[in-house]
């Protein structure tokens, strides 16, 4: 623990003299703060309060934690981040997606119930450590390479989980015998106890269902989901509902908001290292990415590494306080920007708000029905099923589907944050395969002096081949490059190749390897290889690798800017001298449409 809590106040050193990252922005938002933002930053932060507090408790519910888990976690974070952060566009807080993998996370380790509680600081501790440490070498900019059909079937993934873990609530079945690992598994055990519905939790989950649905249809603006819950507690009383056997959330306890370092140990990084790395991105990539949308909508710029640095600093204030994982919060962002916050400080103020409340009201969460809860984490889950992205991912590209649903697939089989992994990599893998395509064409001088493509299909043996290489030509390229070629250099009357690089990119050591054993290969055959149109990159490549002198430096033609045919011109020039005083005929190869 020392040596982390030492690493980590290194990078913040490093980065703050470097000022690649803002240490504490804190002093300067406080500089530039006005009395006339109060007002607009004190009503976001009662909204967005408002809503905070049941969505806390209904993120605990997700993760299968004690309820005050998610509502400290909602407060640390929002008081926390107004140290770290310079921009108001994210809202920080616990987040489903983040709570439903805790929930597969824990489900698949084997620790049930209370046995989880103790690495919950540790994994949110080291959760922030790897964010920050990212933000310090400036990674921020990587998310963009993590496809948007991977997050889409995660999220997907992600709700479908919140629905079917909160029915068994909805219903209250006992499924205390179930293994909630796997998708699959509690979709059986919940069949299988349907039977033994509890009739009056039933009543009480469909009222809530009703009044959510004619609330939202009305009045869409208000706080429907804690008007919700109070007119449901209200009416539970009212009838006594521990005489039907309804079960209620138990109060908040005040003293759990308490500090305490994470016991962090060698077991305990083993056991959660890859946990915490994929929450650890699926932070970065909800908080970046909301962030991003809003800045567009306010005609700003954000700055992704200090938010990247604000999401780590506040997860690790977090993991001091029994909090969640904290991200940002698509809702809470979005409903406070569209309430008029005009500072990072609507934050702190809320996370104040979240406070008194927990002080305040923490009790009365005893007459609260956890299935009327339940109700709205499902109407949450719902609206995470993204009619729309998937429609997009699944019919764009034969790709974007196959990444989509091994996303999808294996985030309802496996666990959550291997799914992230197993999205990734196949989006990867298929990547390099669209990719790793060159395409070879044929070229031709015409009477006026031009270099074109050949209309002409079909090979007229010729003594000389002009071959463009077009794509590129990287690792994965490597081997089907060098069997094009040897297609072409394998004719028994063909003398000389001619080989147009302005068109081929990222040549790696696997390419220069491939095209040093074409080289080789063609000698031996008695065949002559010419490099035209050499770009400056590519001839530091062939120098640098050696493969310049198996070309030898009189048969590798620059690319000239001012004329792109010269290049090859005096490649062919070349190519005759080399025949001697016979004239070559010069043709075009074209592999086979139909192969």
């Amino acid at each position: 623990m020392t040596h982390l809590l030492q690493l980590l106040k290194n990078i913040v050193k490093s980065a703050h003299r470097t000022h690649a990252l803002e240490f504490l922005p804190l002093t300067k938002s406080i500089q530039e703060y006005r009395l006339k933002f109060l007002q607009d930053d004190l009503k976001s932060a009662i909204n967005v309060a408002l809503l905070a507090f049941p969505q806390g408790m209904a993120y605990a519910l997700i993760a299968g934690l004690p309820i005050h888990y998610g509502i400290i976690g909602s407060a640390i974070a929002s008081i926390s981040c107004v140290f770290f952060a310079k921009s108001n566009l994210i809202t920080f807080g616990p987040t489903n997606a983040t709570a439903v993998m805790l929930f597969t996370t824990f489900a698949s380790l084997g620790l049930p119930g209370e046995e989880k509680l103790p690495y919950i600081s540790i994994l949110v501790f080291l959760t922030g450590i790897f964010i920050v440490i990212g933000s310090y070498f400036r990674t921020a900019d990587l998310i963009k390479y993590v496809s948007r059909s991977v997050i889409t079937g995660y999220i997907t993934a992600a709700a479908l989980f919140i629905i079917l873990n909160q029915i068994p609530n909805i219903l209250q079945l006992d499924l205390t015998s179930i293994h909630k690992d796997s998708f699959f598994t509690l979709v059986g055990g919940i069949f299988q106890n349907i039977p033994f519905t509890h009739f009056p939790t039933l009543v009480i989950s469909l009222a809530t269902v009703l009044l959510y649905a004619l609330l939202n249809f009305k009045f869409r603006k208000l706080p429907n989901i804690a008007i919700v819950l109070i007119a449901i507690s209200a009416l539970t009383f009212f009838i006594d509902g521990k005489q039907f056997e309804i079960l209620f959330l138990p109060p908040i306890d005040q003293s759990f908001l308490s500090f305490s370092l994470p016991q962090v140990s060698f077991a305990s990084i083993k056991l959660l290292t890859s946990t915490a790395i994929a929450i650890a991105l699926l932070c970065i990539l909800e908080g970046i990415s909301i962030g991003k949308s809003l800045a567009i909508k306010k005609g700003v710029r954000l700055n992704n590494d200090q938010a990247m640095y604000s999401i780590g600093m506040t997860n690790i204030a977090c993991s001091l306080f029994a909090g969640m994982p904290a991200s940002g919060s698509l809702t809470r962002s979005s409903l406070n920007y569209e309430s008029g916050s005009k500072t990072v400080f609507s934050n702190l103020f809320s996370g104040i708000i979240i406070l008194i409340g927990i002080f305040a009201v923490g009790s009365l969460t005893q007459y609260i029905p956890v299935c009327a809860l339940s109700v709205l984490v499902v109407i949450v889950g719902l609206s995470l099923l993204n009619r729309h992205a998937i429609r997009i991912v699944t019919q764009t590209t034969g790709s974007d589907a196959v990444v989509f649903l091994a996303t999808l697939v294996s985030g309802l089989y496996i666990s959550l944050d291997s799914a992230i992994y197993f999205g990734v990599g196949v989006s990867i893998l298929l990547f390099l395969k669209k990719v790793a395509k060159p395409e070879l064409k044929e070229y031709s001088f015409n009477q006026e002096g031009d270099l074109l493509e050949s209309e002409n299909s079909n090979r007229n043996i010729p003594e000389v081949s002009i071959v463009h290489v077009e794509g590129e030509l990287f690792f994965g390229a490597a081997d089907l490059f060098q069997e094009q070629m040897r297609r072409i250099y394998e004719d028994p009357q063909l003398k000389i190749v001619i080989l147009k690089m302005r068109n081929a990119y990222n040549m790696d050591a696997s390419s220069v390897m491939a095209l040093e054993e074409l080289v080789r290969h063609m000698n031996k055959l008695g065949r002559y290889l010419i490099v035209s149109e050499v770009k400056k990159d590519l001839l530091n490549i062939l120098i640098k690798s050696g493969v310049a002198q198996y070309i030898e430096h009189r048969n590798i033609f620059h690319y000239d800017t001012s004329n792109p045919t010269l290049s090859t011109a005096r490649a062919l020039k070349r190519a005759k001298e080399h025949l001697g005083e016979v004239e070559p005929n010069v043709s075009i190869y074209a592999e086979s449409k139909n192969k």
